[in-house]
């Protein structure tokens, strides 16, 4: 028997609902060969008499933490793309009228659960949740759930072979044990109104197709309480009056509780509202032109090489954007944990989310594009009412080619039917100096049908400079916005050494190249924003430099030590004048 994923269900867990934390240390198991299906580590098996015994136990051996990545909790991890299992026994009550719900925030890559010795559920893509219904297969007191965890890189996976971040296996985000009635707030989408600043759409879905339900939404701080009521589908449409509503922005980021209730379900949430829409070639932020001025990071602590996972590890990655004077934030090249998410909410940081569409894709295989779409999917369904999302980005750094427009143009219009009260982007590294015309131009007619256009452009660094920084003049998508989405180059922390030899690894080259780009960009007519590559310094497999990497891309304006460079300086003083 299997259970029915429910993508759609519980759009608030696990933060708006009540139910049993499953984190903590879980027995686990390597499974080198995948030998486990054969061997049934689905099962807690003990010897069942004195001739009998198994192979493998979960007891006296491995323990790994739940969240956090199996790489840096035991040394002969580090390196490993293989399966690992986990297991955990756990308490629970069965309740008449009540669904128990097993939901994952995020297990990379790929996983398979068990429960009880039986088959729930399985997903794969390491950066967004899913769920189970578990109710037929919960035992009345304890229950031994199992699940195999397998991080191996594949040619039709999402990020596919090779990716410049470091590979982290494990279940790496939080597990929880939700508890909700036989009728539930299945999916809902609260959101302003596109024609009004007072006004707030609603759209929400009940998991049972029941005409007549009331559905109450609550904003207490506004005195406002509307009931609405299902239709035939279990769904309910409508807007609500808020004339004294105020949006969201980085400079005054508002929030409101609101509660949802429907029978006997209740969800509590705390959402903003704000406008965003592209004009010519100004990014328009409830009225008013935006300036990107933005970072990326990894979800990485790189400090303790490992992932972040937790309420704290948010703190210092979005404390460290706000430190250097970001209004935007890039998460790369994936949806990131929900700390991180709302922490940058909660601050007044404007985001870039984007799908792990990273090189390397397989354009034309039609299971890839389906996952590229469930990705899609996942990531808008589990994010859709964070006002700070300002734009979905649906790949970084693809080439044109027929089967690749193809593919992204239909998950672009895709990503619209699911939302289009924000902007779609992507970032594009096929950006060239053409010295016949004296300027930077692109060819990509995938490019044209988005709202705003990433560069990524590492002048100085994977390019050489054709003429003074002064003098380079860009002619690329000149009526869309256009935001520099990566640049800058790789330096050693404590590094000196010649401002211009890119070989000296030296903050002083760091230096002297960020200043050179800033520069350069004064020649584009249509820039929207800038968002330089990196906030720290990060782990990834391709930087193999014995002296000066050891496993580091040392793009970051801050190094793996926590130390800030020279270049940090001049992008906050950037950001100060800007």
């Amino acid at each position: 028997m299997k259970a029915v994923l429910l993508f759609f269900a519980l759009i608030f867990a696990p933060f708006s609902r009540e139910g049993i934390s499953l984190d903590g240390e879980w027995p686990a198991i390597m499974d080198q060969y995948d030998k486990g299906i054969d061997k049934k580590m689905f099962t807690d098996a003990k010897p069942a008499g004195k001739t009998s015994f198994v192979e493998f136990s979960y007891e006296g051996g491995l323990r790994l933490k739940v969240p956090g990545d199996w790489n840096h909790q035991d040394a002969s991890l580090w390196w490993y793309e293989g399966t690992i299992w986990y297991s955990k026994h756990f308490m629970a009550t069965k309740k008449a009228g009540r669904r128990t719900v097993l939901y994952f925030s995020g297990v990379s890559q790929r996983c398979e659960v068990y429960l009880n010795g039986e088959y729930v559920t399985e997903h794969e893509g390491a950066f967004t949740p899913f769920e189970a219904d578990i109710t037929e297969f919960i035992q009345e007191g304890d229950n031994f759930i199992a699940v195999r965890v397998d991080n191996k890189r594949s040619k039709e996976a999402i990020p596919a072979m090779s990716f410049d971040w470091w590979n982290y296996g494990g279940i790496t985000r939080n597990v929880m044990l939700l508890d909700v009635p036989e009728v539930y707030v299945k999916d809902a989408f609260l959101r302003l109104d596109d024609h009004s600043h007072e006004t707030i759409k609603v759209d929400i879905e009940l998991s049972e197709k029941t005409e007549g339900v009331p559905v109450i939404v609550s904003l207490p701080e506004l005195k406002v309480r509307k009931t609405l009521y299902t239709d035939s589908s279990g769904r309910v449409s409508g807007c609500i009056k808020a004339r004294k509503l105020s949006l969201w922005s980085p400079e005054t980021p508002v929030l409101y509780d609101i509660t949802i209730e429907a029978g006997e379900d209740r969800v509590s949430e705390r959402i903003g509202f704000r406008d965003i829409t592209v004009e010519g070639t100004k990014i328009i932020l409830n009225g008013k032109p935006f300036f990107f001025k933005g970072i990326s990071f990894h979800e990485e602590i790189p400090m303790e090489r490992r992932r972040a996972c937790s309420p704290e590890d948010a703190h210092v990655l979005v404390d460290a954007a706000i430190g250097l004077g970001c209004n935007a934030i890039r998460l790369a090249h994936y949806p990131q944990n929900e700390y991180i998410v709302r922490y940058a909410e909660e601050k007044g940081l404007l985001i870039w989310e984007e799908i792990p569409l990273w090189q390397g894709i397989d354009f034309s295989n039609e299971e890839t594009y389906r996952k590229a779409e469930t990705y899609l999917n996942e990531m808008i369904t589990r994010d859709k009412n964070r006002c700070s999302i300002g734009f979905w980005s649906i790949s970084n750094e693809t080439r044109p080619a027929p089967d690749r427009d193809a593919f992204l143009s239909q998950l672009l219009a895709y990503g619209r039917s699911l939302d289009h009260s924000r902007l779609f982007a992507s970032a594009f590294d096929v950006a060239y100096y053409i010295p016949e015309v004296d300027e930077f131009r692109m060819e990509d007619a995938f490019a044209g049908e988005l709202d705003v256009i990433g560069i990524n452009k590492y002048m100085g660094w994977y390019a050489s400079w054709p003429k003074p920084a002064s003098e380079l003049k860009w002619n690329v998508f000149m009526d869309k916005p256009l935001i520099i989405s990566e640049f800058g180059c790789e330096a050693k922390a404590g590094v000196t050494g010649h401002s211009d030899v890119a070989s000296s690894w030296s903050e002083d080259y760091q230096e002297a190249l960020y200043r050179d780009n800033l520069t350069m960009f004064e020649n584009i007519p249509n820039l929207a924003g800038v968002s330089p590559w990196i906030l720290f310094d990060f782990l990834s497999p391709y930087r193999q430099h014995p002296v000066n990497q050891g496993w580091f891309n040392r793009k970051g304006l801050i190094s793996d030590k926590g130390e800030k460079k020279k270049a940090w300086y001049v992008m906050n003083e950037y950001y100060k004048n800007n």
